[in-house]
């Protein structure tokens, strides 16, 4: 099989004609295809685990949950929860610490490999997870799913790691598209968030991946969209200013949504058990919670999707909305494999929601239906959480197919993404958080100087410093020159270690000699105020390792010196691309 791959990229390569972007292109495609198949094998493994639990697959899990007897919702997530933290014990038996595991890690700061075993072994207890109750996400083994298979083609048919990785971006916008039915939004979530950057090299085989991804799925029997979204309606005059508030409540939010699951991850890393009860306790809390609400099991579409289309008194919109977040903290903190990202859109829609009822009390001729709201509010808080706020308007705007929305949209996400970066630089990802680092670690370098890489001289020496003394100095460090200074430590010049040996070589008469013999005054140096890039200009005219930096040209007091590996490693920290 993998001859063949290798022939048929060969001699498509030369009948074609194609180059290197051209077959991109064309593997974008399969990878397309591959990403539709893995997402839609996930979703009729939880319609088989849904069937062998409750003896029907109709309904989602919260109809399943409102089936069952109380007593079975709240041992249920519980031992889903169980058996889900042993297959994560199994997962990591022979695994690496340092190996990238997330298909982001894989494409960011990895080499586009994913692992396979622990991916499968992963999804497995994902799978327990979601099926039994769990208040998390399918989305997240559904993409890693999808960037498995992508990794897989491109080790077959040996892409190097450049193309390897460009190929998982594809597969996990393959996946986003296909649980979304978003293809626009999945291509921008892999390149706004994932590579962080678009550029038609890799912006171009994405969004061809993704488009696949979405016609394949839909040529499955009875696929249809997460959400069914109602007409939005015309949004006119001042009523524009409230969705700017609700933009302001969004991203005042979404930080605290965040630190909840964070505070939740670090209580349970603090519980003395062992892994599968962690994720037992975590299921048993959505078990207890579903007892009063069974809406908490799952991930919230079919909550969200009644909240669009049926109206819900506020007290019971808070309700659920407390409920869903303890159950998400829980599932997610307890250690279980899923996605943040569907819950997220759960609590910017019941949100919205409840600010669009407050307003339309407070205003009830001049503002639209609360599910209007809901909508907006869904993307608001996304934009706010995962700082990919071009991201959210558009999935929002794929789902509704509305121009009407688009303004409203827009206004609200971008004011929840500037909220929410004001109040905390956080992240539903990592790999952004670690992106916000690197790009803050390389502003901070380009406002720095030369004095904040000053290293101690330690090779200085008087004029009056004999042969013997500077040889002593020579044999103690490794450099090629000393720094001669008089007693008030003005910089005066330089002495040159093959000065010294071509006297000591040649036998020539040294005892009389002293530093100020061997001196050269005209030596380049650095001051503490020059900017790093111009460090480096004076460093490509000089062989050595070291430059000495004095105070200014007209106080040459020696400050110190600045090594050449030093500079080179704040300044390629500074331009990561060159």
């Amino acid at each position: 099989m993998l001859s063949f791959l290798l022939k048929l990229r060969t001699r498509a390569q030369r009948l074609f004609g194609l180059s290197d972007a051209h077959t991109m292109l064309l593997w974008s495609v399969v990878v397309g295809v591959a990403g539709a198949f893995a997402t839609m094998a996930f979703r009729e493994a939880i319609a088989l685990m849904q069937r062998a639990i409750s003896g029907e697959s109709g309904g989602g899990l919260v109809e399943m949950a409102r089936r069952l007897p109380w007593t079975v919702r709240i041992w249920l997530p519980a031992a889903g929860g169980l058996i889900a933290g042993v297959i994560l014990l199994i997962a990591r038996r022979g695994t690496e610490r340092n190996n990238h595991t997330d298909y982001m890690e894989a494409v960011a700061i990895g080499d586009g490999v994913v692992p396979v075993r622990l991916s499968l072994w992963r999804s497995v207890s994902s799978l327990f997870t979601i099926a039994s109750g769990g208040s998390i996400g399918r989305e997240g083994p559904m993409v890693q799913l999808a960037a498995l298979a992508a990794s897989l083609i491109g080790r077959w048919v040996h892409f190097d790691p450049p193309r390897l990785r460009l190929l998982v971006a594809c597969g996990a916008a393959a996946g986003i598209t296909a649980a979304y039915s978003a293809p626009i939004a999945g291509a921008f979530f892999v390149t706004e968030i994932v590579l962080g950057s678009i550029a038609m090299e890799s912006f171009g085989p994405v969004v061809v991946s993704s488009v696949v991804a979405n016609i394949t799925m839909r040529e499955f029997g009875g696929y249809r969209p997460p959400y069914e979204m109602p007409v939005f309606p015309p949004v006119t005059g001042v009523e524009v200013l409230l969705f700017v508030a609700l933009g302001l409540l969004c991203g005042a939010a979404a930080p605290q949504f965040l630190r909840l699951l964070d505070v939740s991850k670090a209580g349970f890393h603090r519980i003395a058990l062992p892994l599968p009860l962690k994720l037992a306790l975590g299921g048993l809390v959505v078990g207890i919670l579903s007892v009063w609400t069974p809406d908490v099991w799952g991930n919230g579409y079919s909550v969200v999707n009644a909240i669009l289309h049926s109206p819900w008194t506020w007290s019971a919109l808070v309700l659920v909305l407390v409920f869903k977040l303890v159950a998400t903290a829980a599932t997610a903190g307890s250690g279980a494999i899923g996605g943040i990202f569907t819950p997220t859109l759960f609590v910017g829609a019941v949100l919205g929601s409840l600010f669009g009822q407050a307003m339309h009390a407070l205003w009830p001729h001049g503002t639209s239906a609360p599910f209007a709201y809901a909508m907006v509010g869904m993307g608001a808080f996304l934009a706010g959480a995962t700082q990919a706020p071009l991201m959210a308007i558009l999935m929002i705007f794929e789902m509704t197919l509305s121009y009407q929305v688009v303004l409203p949209l827009m206004l609200s996400c971008v004011v929840a993404y500037f909220v929410s970066r004001a109040i905390a630089k956080t992240s539903m990802y990592e790999i952004t958080l670690h992106r916000n680092r690197e790009e803050q670690e390389r502003v901070r370098l380009r406002a720095t100087q030369v004095r904040e890489l000053i290293k101690p001289p330690d090779t200085v020496v008087q004029p009056g410093a004999t042969v013997q003394e500077m040889t002593r100095v020579f044999l103690e460090y490794p450099v090629k020159y000393l720094y001669v200074t008089d007693e008030a430590g003005c910089f005066l010049g330089v002495v040159a270690l093959k000065d010294i040996t071509s006297d000591l070589l040649e036998r020539r008469e040294t005892s009389t000699r002293t530093a100020a013999d061997y001196l050269q005054p005209h030596f380049d140096v650095l001051t503490p105020d020059m900017p790093l890039g111009v460090a480096l200009q004076h460093f490509m005219a000089f062989q050595g390792e070291r430059l000495p930096v004095i105070e200014s040209a007209q106080h040459p007091l020696l400050a110190g010196v600045v090594y050449k590996t030093s500079l080179l490693d704040a300044y390629f920290r500074m331009n990561p691309h060159r």
